[in-house]
């Protein structure tokens, strides 16, 4: 990975959208100097004025249309339910050479959703930045949201290769890791590392709400570390959450019937006390977390949620 230096590497960066993760990538392009220009549009007008109170954008529009009107890099940080719409939108105004992103966590739908819209000359290149954390908002977002964390890009065919180096670049000097992958294999990827987890945690903490409804509010009262976890995954953004189980349906749901298979055989490991199989299980499993703090993804300091973190999972 290249190390952070102020280079501009794009003279006006649209973000549509003024989410975690634009707010994040606002911060870290102007921490490392690499945009001349950063502008801005969001739906709400809230987000809007708190965009330009907080200095995240140097202007932001009511439409996305007048956002990206210049610019040589447009960023989509909206759900990927919308994307389709706000390309249809921001089509016609796109600059000649200009690049398109994303940061959707779904890809396969992002480009039959986007692509059509997508004038000659612009480069679309999809991506996804593995970072988040459960909060929303323009105010969420800080510099190192990035650092050390893996942003995927998926270039269609025939690309052009300098157009995916130079967002390559961007997202290094950002602090990411940089990989490409299939569109098809992202999906299935991140329905295992991400979407199907999230779809766990909130399944789980839904029947902790059921159970605190009968238990006068022992579950959340003598929470554990692990349902801790569980909760701040849950409290991510539902649209965003909604939009990936609808548009990556199909990958989730094939992990979904594999951990169901998985699930069946634990149950009946525990319900005969094998044991055994439970240890072996649990001790191949427990590799996995070793090889995630190893690879630098986490850290094994034993806080258990007691001290405060500037990462985390809210974002798939």
């Amino acid at each position: 990975m290249t190390g952070p230096r102020e280079t501009v590497i794009f003279q006006r960066v649209a973000l549509i959208g003024l989410g975690l993760i634009a707010s994040s990538m606002a911060h870290a392009m102007r921490q490392y100097g690499l945009a001349g220009e950063i502008v801005g549009h969001a739906k709400s007008a809230e987000s809007r004025d708190i965009a330009l109170q907080i200095g995240l954008c140097d202007a932001v529009y009511a439409t996305a249309a007048e956002a990206v009107q210049g610019a040589d890099l447009v960023v989509l940080c909206v759900p990927v339910g919308v994307m389709g719409a706000i390309a249809a939108e921001i089509g016609p105004h796109l600059a000649p050479g200009a690049t398109v992103t994303d940061v959707g966590s779904v890809k396969g739908a992002v480009v039959e959703a986007v692509a059509p819209h997508m004038p000659s000359g612009v480069h679309f290149i999809p991506g996804h930045p593995i970072a988040g954390t459960e909060h929303s908002g323009p105010r969420s977002g800080f510099a190192t949201l990035f650092k050390n964390r893996w942003w995927l890009l998926t270039p269609l065919e025939g690309a052009d290769r300098a157009a995916v180096a130079r967002l390559r670049d961007l997202c290094e000097r950002m602090g990411a890791n940089v990989d490409e992958m299939d569109v098809a294999h992202h999906d299935l990827v991140l329905a295992v590392t991400s979407h199907t987890p999230h779809l766990i945690a909130y399944t789980m903490v839904g029947v902790a709400e059921h159970m605190r409804r009968v238990s006068n509010s022992e579950v959340i009262k003598y929470s554990a570390g692990g349902f801790r976890d569980l909760t701040r995954i849950a409290a991510s953004d539902p649209v965003m959450w909604r939009d990936v189980f609808l548009t990556n349906k199909d990958a989730v749901l094939d992990i979904l019937g594999r951990f169901t298979e998985e699930l069946f055989t634990l149950q009946r490991a525990i319900r005969m006390g094998d044991g055994e199989h439970l240890h072996a299980y649990f001790t191949r499993t427990r590799a996995i977390r070793r090889g995630i703090i190893e690879a630098g993804q986490d850290t094994s300091a034993p806080d258990f949620g007691r001290v405060p973190q500037g990462g985390g999972e809210g974002k798939g």
